[in-house]
């Protein structure tokens, strides 16, 4: 007798208990992935800007350029054209802006420009190679102009980056 009770098998939760649990998992998982997407886009939404007016008389124009406008400005630097340290016969050209978060004086700008240009002269191709490394490099540049800048440059703005 003991040797049929060992033969049996175990019976496990039935069917329909199985797809409560699968279901009950695959709800919670959704809703998990729902709430941490919110969580994370809160921080991306950009502020809006506001329009223009329209019927903008040519005196008020007038008026708004002679001061500076408060808030975000991009400020295009003048391109980048070196050779890399490693190897030296590489070329590399690079235009970029600077986004700052109030208008800033034009020495600053090129303050920025020439560190910029002094960094991009150390680098080496393998640094460089890869999205990883465009990331890194992106990063590095951010940094340094914010250090230049005393935190006034937000964000450096690649727009086009040539190597020959």
């Amino acid at each position: 007798m003991a040797n049929v009770e060992q033969a049996q098998p175990k019976k496990g939760p039935s069917l329909v208990i199985q797809l409560a649990a699968l279901l009950v998992m695959t709800g919670a998982a959704v809703g998990l992935g729902w709430v941490s997407g919110g969580y994370l886009k809160q921080g991306e939404a950009p502020a809006p800007v506001p329009a223009a007016p329209e019927n903008a008389g040519t005196a008020e124009k007038a008026a708004e350029g002679d001061k500076a406008a408060p808030g975000p400005t991009v400020v295009q630097l003048a391109p980048i054209t070196t050779n890399l340290a490693s190897p030296s016969e590489v070329w590399i050209r690079l235009e970029a802006s600077v986004l700052y978060d109030a208008p800033q004086p034009a020495d600053m700008t090129e303050q920025i420009h020439q560190d910029l240009l002094a960094f991009v002269r150390t680098l080496k191709m393998h640094q460089i190679e890869g999205a990883s490394g465009y990331q890194h490099l992106k990063a590095d540049l951010d940094e340094r102009a914010a250090l230049r800048s005393g935190g006034h440059v937000k964000q450096v703005l690649v727009r086009t980056m040539l190597l020959e």
